[in-house]
């Protein structure tokens, strides 16, 4: 039975019967809280006397006609409504009640506890139209859709097409907005947003002269905090860069863009209604990171206007080259077309270390993934989708020239608009825009997978001088071929300047790296202190630099100026340390002293976030308890020096917290929760409280009963997520035992309500008190897939799973020996299930040979 699964070889067959579908779908939420009322109607061509079926999931079904004739209701099964005698024309009416979901899947409803109103909004990628509305549920099968909705009289409605002037009813109790047919889109692009949602609007001229209405909104609780005039601001700087780079006008009729409560992505590039996590409305002073992530992610998603929205991938198979076009192209156009020009650096030590991590997994696949089902899909919206995806067409536009990329993606969108298209369909293309034949280079960059060793071979004179450079490519993931490299290797030598020491760079050379080696010749006689390879970044691969550049970079880690060198210098360390070739607390020293002048945001954030792995798992146990003492003195010391007002000092503020070791660190993040000590330029808003009362909770500074009171300051969405983690944090028994039964027992609970209970089960100071729940987390694995959605499955799946417990041995649970025994014996366990395992298996493995280094 196909449950809630499609295979490609099923989307196929359907595609060769089913064609000129016309979507008419109408919705009524006025029907309570729990279901709604969904009509549908269809009109489709198909191949005469064919069978085929169309998707729903539904609580109950009440009608299907076909062709004006009225089918059993055993027609709808597993997730299917079958449809037998198929006519060359044919209508299908659905009648169905389907469920408002709390899990950001299908139609999410929400009620906001800081004033009581409800809102509802969709989010359909990849399988969850059929929530909503019966529909052949593939990206082939192309539509236009009719949206009718039936809401209360104070809500807004947004879809993909304009709002339409609301028709109350005559009773006066319910408005109808009837919207006008979409243009041409895929069945997971469409969407429906509805509330008592605020905002404000806007407008642009498109390049063809249109003017193009602007909307940015927000649930009403939310929208003193709405920096709307900003976010337009932003978004006409991306329509102007994409419609010169494309030569194609924006496609859509107008841009709304929607903060939601509860979303389970970033944000989703539903056609002309784009929908985002509604954390980026920042009701407390956020990271500089943070805001950064907002503006890529706001051309991230306009990016898909036009690669995915006007053209669309035939399967998921090409799903990679969605993401990756629009995670590499809204970055290039952050860099250019706004202020935010230090994106590439972000890039680099976030985007991309989530490449080199997915990378080096047992479920490492090519750029282009086998795609056989949609369970293959909803696992591979990973790192290698996104991140290695965008790496490698960035590989791809230094190959063949941006101008020639620009040109070759206009070509393809004018060819191919509001229909399909596949990978071969856009490097025809590019090929023809640049005059190379790509297929040598599609076959080592997208049909392999893996990553391959970037080194240098130094010899180096008496005088210090080189005397002959050669860099080296070699094969790390077996079955993988070296690649064509383009990159940059950079002397960098310490000067005193002024006051200080600085490295300066200076002799580079740019070139491309085939096979196995290439010697640099202009390097014999030159003086590199350190020698940085793939300084700028360009090239993708595990690099590691000489011994003398390593022990001189990092004893000098603050002396490097520009931050992407010092990140880079920082990573090739960090991957030493999960490689298990240095000891973990060689990276705490390092990056301790790189923190005293960082000023990239997300580059400290990266530098926090391994400190965390560092501490609580890479570091031996027996070593652990001196090095986070120090650590968190460190951070203490940090966060007090910090600039008042700067990014710094919010970021070290929280960290110091977190890390909070000694008595009288714990109290002084006590003392700023309080407000007995005070930091000039310190604002101690909802988020820096909750931040601090989390920490404290971990260390046991506070009670229920403070945490509680803390909800009554803030009884928000955002409060109630931050409360469950808070007391999940504390390290009671009791509270760990209510923290793990309620994961898995309360279905009502939201992604987000999810995610924070499961991180504050995880913050244990003594890890061993997690011992009792490991042997539990292992039995109800198979029960946990089959019965939760993907998403609220991968959160128990991967977020309970007993990392913490690793080189624990004194607690009788071995992690790794557990987890061996499962997969041994659930060999036929579902494919995603058993992926998400092997994956957490080789984190756990990793942590083990971290641990056995630092040991020494």
């Amino acid at each position: 039975m196909p449950g809630q699964n499609l295979t490609r070889e099923e989307a196929m067959t359907r595609s060769s019967l089913v064609s000129d579908a016309h979507y008419r779908v109408d919705l009524d939420l006025t029907q309570g809280d729990q279901t709604f009322r969904s009509i549908t109607e269809i009109d489709f061509s198909a191949s005469p006397g064919s069978a085929t079926f169309i998707d729903l999931i539904a609580q109950q079904v009440h009608e299907i006609t076909l062709n004006d004739t009225a089918l059993d209701l055993a027609a709808y099964a597993d997730s299917r409504i079958a449809l037998e005698g198929l006519q060359e024309h044919n209508t299908l009416r659905v009648v169905a009640d389907c469920v408002y979901m709390h899990t950001g899947e299908g139609m999410h409803r929400f009620t906001d506890p800081a004033d009581n109103k409800s809102y509802v909004y969709t989010q359909f990628e990849v399988p969850d139209a059929r929530r909503v509305y019966t529909v052949f549920e593939q990206p082939d099968l192309k539509a236009d859709f009719t949206f009718t909705v039936t809401t209360p009289t104070d809500w807004k409605v947004f879809s993909n097409s304009p709002s339409p002037e609301p028709e109350i009813t005559g009773d006066g109790t319910a408005a109808i907005h009837r919207f006008t047919p979409t243009e041409k889109i895929s069945s997971y692009l469409t969407a429906i947003v509805a509330g008592p949602y605020e905002g404000h609007t806007g407008s642009l001229v498109s390049s063809d002269g249109r003017e193009i209405p602007l909307g940015v909104y927000c649930r009403a609780s939310m929208v003193k905090h709405l920096d709307a005039e900003e976010i337009m601001n932003i978004t006409r700087a991306g329509f102007a860069f994409y419609e010169r780079a494309f030569e194609h006008p924006y496609p859509f009729r107008k841009y709304d863009q929607i903060f939601v409560p509860e979303y389970n992505a970033g944000a989703m590039e539903n056609a002309g209604c784009v929908t985002f996590r509604d954390e980026y409305v920042f009701r407390s002073r956020p990271v500089q990171t943070r805001v950064e992530r907002r503006v890529e992610t706001i051309l991230h998603e306009l990016a898909h206007m036009w690669f995915g929205d006007l053209v669309t991938m035939k399967w998921w198979n090409d799903l990679w080259l969605n993401e990756s076009f629009a995670e590499f192209v809204s970055t290039k156009a952050t860099a250019e077309a706004t202020k935010w020009t230090d994106i590439w650096t972000t890039f680099s030590a976030s985007e991309k270390a989530w490449a080199y991590n997915q990378d080096q997994l047992p479920s490492t696949h090519p750029v282009v993934a086998p795609i056989n089902d949609l369970e293959d899909v909803q696992v591979n919206f990973d790192g290698i989708t996104y991140a290695k995806g965008a790496c490698v067409l960035s590989q791809l536009v230094t190959y063949v020239g941006w101008e020639n990329f620009r040109r070759g993606i206009s070509r393809y969108l004018a060819k191919h608009e509001w229909s399909n298209a596949t990978l071969a369909d856009l490097l025809a293309e590019l090929e023809e825009a640049s005059g190379k034949d790509l297929r040598a280079w599609s076959k080592a960059w997208l049909e392999e997978a893996g990553i391959t060793w970037l080194k240098p071979e130094v010899t180096r004179g008496q005088d210090g001088l080189i005397e002959q450079l050669r860099v080296t490519q070699e094969i790390f993931t077996p079955g993988a071929t070296l690649r064509p490299q383009r990159m940059v290797v950079r002397a960098y030598n310490l000067e005193q300047r002024e006051d200080k020491r600085v490295f300066i760079p200076e002799h580079f050379e740019e070139f491309d790296l085939e096979g196995a080696g290439i010697d640099l010749p202009s390097f014999a006689g030159q003086r590199a202190d350190v020698l940085l390879v793939n300084d700028q970044d360009l090239a993708y691969g595990k690099v590691r630099l000489d011994s003398a550049s390593l022990e001189l970079a990092c004893q000098h880690i603050d002396c490097f100026e520009n931050s992407l060198a010092r990140s880079q210098v920082l990573a090739v360390l960090w991957d030493m340390v999960r490689d298990g070739e240095i000891s973990a607390r060689q990276y705490v020293k390092v990056a301790l002293q790189a923190l005293l002048v960082e000023t990239n945001s997300t580059v400290m954030s990266v530098m926090l976030r391994n400190l965390n792995t560092a501490v609580e798992h890479y570091i031996h146990p027996s070593k652990r308890p001196e090095v986070a003492v120090n650590i968190s003195a460190a951070l203490r010391r940090l966060s007090r020096f910090a600039q008042a007002e700067s990014d710094a000092q919010l970021q070290l503020v929280r960290a110091a917290a977190r890390r909070a070791e000694s008595p009288e660190d714990i109290q002084a993040a006590h003392d700023l929760f309080t407000g007995k000590e005070t930091l000039t330029g310190l604002v101690l808003d909802a988020e820096m409280r909750w931040n601090l009362l989390i920490s404290l909770a971990a260390a046991g500074k506070v009670s229920v009963v403070d945490i509680n009171e803390e909800l009554k300051n803030d009884d928000t969405v955002n409060g109630r997520e931050r409360v469950l983690e808070a007391k999940a944090a504390l390290p009671q028994t009791g509270e760990k035992s209510a923290a793990f039964e309620l994961a898995y027992a309360d279905s009502a609970l939201t992604n987000d309500q999810l995610g924070g209970l499961i991180a504050g089960f995880n913050r244990a100071k003594n890890p061993q008190i997690l011992a009792p729940y490991a042997p539990r987390y292992f039995d109800t694995l198979v029960d946990t897939y089959t019965k939760c959605t993907h998403e609220i499955g991968e959160l128990l799946i991967v977020g309970l799973y007993p990392l913490g417990l690793v080189g624990f041995e004194e607690t009788g649970v071995d992690v790794l020996q557990l987890t061996a025994d499962w997969l041994a014996t659930h060999e036929n366990a579902p494919a995603a299930l058993v992926r998400m395992m092997k994956e957490n298996q080789a984190v756990a493995e990793r942590i083990a040979r971290a641990q056995a280094c630092d040991l020494g």
